[in-house]
């Protein structure tokens, strides 16, 4: 119908007319309640921002001279980090003379991609800058996220009083 018509019959309802389509041949157009419209997608908007995950970069550093147990402590909390969805920068900060052997820094990175290649892989291999190296590890694709995954139980502890 011509667009005259068209605005009187929808001024008769007390909508808008909108125009959908308007490279098409003759434009389209809609009778709606335009406020209504802008309503529901700001809502849809809303709820799309609320669902979606953001991906966070965690850190966690390590000396050269990392001793066994904290090496093993902070590599579990990699495993956890990138078991939440999150990416994780491990960086080794060198100090005086530590900074004449950044191999030892280079080792340990290794050896953490490597004791975590069934969880996580190496986003950037290690490389140093000024006095700290550091990688970047992410978790690997189709890997089930830390909801699916059933968690093992931790055994009670008994409080004696």
């Amino acid at each position: 119908m011509p667009p005259p018509q068209a605005l009187i019959l929808a001024r008769q309802k007390g909508l808008d007319l909108v125009e959908i389509s308007p490279t098409a041949v003759p434009p389209v157009c809609r009778i709606m309640d335009y406020g209504k419209y802008q309503y529901q997608e700001q809502k849809r908007a809303r709820e799309a921002k609320r669902h979606q995950k953001v991906i966070e970069v965690k850190e966690i550093k390590f000396r050269p001279k990392v001793d066994e147990h904290d090496y093993q402590f902070k590599k579990h909390h990699i495993e956890r980090f990138i078991e939440e969805g999150d990416k994780v920068k491990a960086t080794i900060f060198f100090r005086g003379r530590e900074m004449a052997h950044p191999e030892i820094g280079h080792r340990i990175l290794m050896r953490l991609i490597k004791d975590l290649e069934d969880v996580a892989m190496a986003e950037t291999m290690p490389r140093q800058e000024g006095n700290q190296m550091h990688t970047i590890l992410t978790g690997k694709k189709g890997q089930p996220k830390a909801a699916a995954k059933p968690k093992a139980e931790m055994p009670e502890t008994v409080n004696k009083e």
